[in-house]
């Protein structure tokens, strides 16, 4: 398995948006084009050719004296992706509501209202190779498939909990809370699900979900073995238990950030294997040094929103009072 460098460690103070041209919490879309969001103060952006400064937002009211702002009612956005006509969607955890965002036209429109659906929150976004939208509820057990125009076409999961290790069609699929999806190259969508420690993939062409990683029981054991015979961590008293983020790269590497053994995992290509790629489970000490560059010395406490693009893997640190570092890491 390929190793990792660490190429920069940028820290966040409570407040910041773009510090040298990242963003805490963003999402490169399939151009390399960075969408940043701030999850607590309910803004989008996009980040151009200013280091510190977004091209425009998207929120409530002006965000940034000088900054044009799109109007949309944006509340606690989690994820944001490009569809096939160069618009945006921005999933928001807060209002179970996915705005599309046209930034020729600076306008933006509700094109899916989850609460009339029936859902229970919404999470993350991903646009699909045929220009549809998923989207997972956290807490409501279910994913879905939306058209482009926001018609829903497929509901998988029926609301209620539940986990099969095996392949199971689309009819009979259960989950745990899902906290993050993404498309992958090879077209599938991948679903981290969180509430049964595993992650999984839908495949249209076979309408079937195949358990790719984890037993259903949480642990830290597995590395250098089969990704089906891992344990990822837990903590039964948070909020949010189990791993929480999902990323993957252009081979269709899969990265979990492993949030209570605070590690990055790489499920490998091809072979299937696991191993750890970043952090160290026995950290105490919350600060990095801005000049390590070997990631298994990293802390990476409260991983949240990793991102991958063109060869670089994004990894925030998200701590209780809005700081935090981002790890930017490039293959060895």
């Amino acid at each position: 398995m390929q190793g990792w460098v660490v190429e920069r460690v940028v820290h966040f103070e409570p407040g910041d948006f773009l510090v040298d041209g990242l963003a805490h919490f963003g999402f490169h879309d399939r151009s390399g084009r960075l969408l940043a969001l701030d999850h607590q103060r309910h803004f989008m952006g996009m980040v151009g050719s200013e280091p510190d400064r977004p091209e425009w937002t998207v929120a409530a009211a002006l965000v940034f004296e000088g900054v044009p702002n799109i109007s949309a009612d944006l509340e606690f956005p989690m994820y944001a992706d490009t569809l096939h006509d160069g618009t945006f969607v921005v999933s928001n955890f807060g209002n179970a509501c996915l705005y599309r965002i046209d930034a020729t036209r600076m306008t933006a429109e509700l094109l899916v209202d989850g609460q009339a659906l029936g859902f229970q929150d919404m999470g993350n976004c991903a646009v699909d190779d045929d220009g549809f939208v998923w989207v997972n509820e956290v807490s409501g057990y279910r994913i879905w498939r939306f058209d482009p125009a926001g018609n829903p076409v497929l509901t998988l999961g029926d609301g209620s909990p539940g986990f099969q290790p095996e392949e199971t069609d689309f009819d009979a699929v259960r989950f745990g809370w899902v906290y993050d999806l993404r498309t992958g190259p090879d077209g599938r969508i991948y679903v981290l699900d969180s509430g049964n420690f595993a992650v999984r993939v839908v495949d249209m062409h076979t309408s079937t979900v195949a358990t790719i990683a984890g037993t259903g029981s949480p642990g830290y054991t597995g590395d250098g073995g089969d990704a089906r015979d891992a344990t990822f961590g837990s903590d039964p008293s948070a909020r949010f238990d189990g791993p929480i983020s999902l990323s993957l790269d252009e081979s269709g590497n899969v990265f979990v950030g492993d949030r209570f053994n605070l590690v990055v995992r790489m499920i490998e290509h091809g072979s299937g294997r696991v191993e750890t790629v970043a952090g160290r489970s026995d950290a105490v000490d919350r600060k990095n040094d801005p000049g390590e560059r070997d990631p298994l010395r990293l802390r990476l406490p409260q991983i949240s929103s990793m991102d991958y693009s063109q060869g670089r893997l994004f990894v925030p640190t998200d701590l209780a009072d809005g700081s935090g570092d981002l790890i930017v890491m490039r293959r060895a």
